[in-house]
C-alpha cells in the first residue's frame, strides 16, 4: 500500500484512487514502460531551487523543465534542479526519487505544467519505487491547489 501519510491524507477527504504495483523502477519513463501507462499521464515530482527556495516542480514523465521559461512565468530571478542532498530531508517517508506530487505535505509550493490537465487522471511514485497512485486529475487539484503554469517541453 502507498506510504501512511499519503494514503492517511487521502482517505481522510474521501478520495477515490487506486494503487498499481510494478518492479522496482527508478527513472520516470521506466515506469510508465513497465507499468502501461502513457508518459504523459505520469507525474513526476521534480525539486527546483527558486531564488533559494525549494519548491516542487510536477510534470509529465514525458517531458523536461525548461528552467528559462520557469523562471519567466514565475517571475523567479534563479531556478536550478535541486540536489537529492538539499531535499532528501523534507521526505522523511519516502525513497529518494520517489515523491508524491504532494508538496503541500511537505510545506512546500506545488508547481504543475499545463500538459497534465489534458488528461482526467494522473498517476504518480507512491513514496516508493514498486507503487503508484492514480486519481482523478480534479482530485488532485483540489486538494494540493497548484499553480498551473506552462514551463515543459517535449524532448
Amino acid at each position: 500500500m502507498p506510504d501512511t501519510m499519503l494514503r492517511e491524507f487521502l482517505d481522510s477527504r474521501q478520495v477515490k484512487y487506486s494503487t498499481i504495483e510494478h518492479s522496482p523502477a527508478y527513472t520516470a519513463q521506466e515506469i510508465a514502460a513497465i507499468s502501461h501507462i502513457p508518459g504523459k499521464e505520469l507525474a513526476k515530482s521534480v525539486i527546483v531551487k527558486m531564488d533559494g527556495k525549494m519548491i516542487m516542480a510536477v510534470l509529465p514523465a514525458s517531458r523536461r523543465i525548461n528552467f528559462s521559461r520557469l523562471k519567466e512565468v514565475v517571475g523567479a530571478t534563479t531556478a536550478e534542479l535541486a540536489t537529492e542532498r538539499e531535499f532528501e530531508e523534507r521526505f522523511p517517508d519516502c525513497q529518494l526519487g520517489a515523491m508524491p506530487p504532494f508538496g503541500n505535505l511537505y510545506d512546500m509550493v506545488v508547481l504543475v505544467d499545463k500538459s497534465l490537465a489534458d488528461d482526467e487522471e494522473i498517476a504518480f511514485n507512491a513514496c516508493n519505487h514498486r507503487e503508484l497512485i492514480r486519481l482523478s486529475f480534479e482530485d488532485f487539484t483540489r486538494l494540493v491547489e497548484p499553480q498551473i503554469l506552462d514551463f515543459a517541453w517535449k524532448p
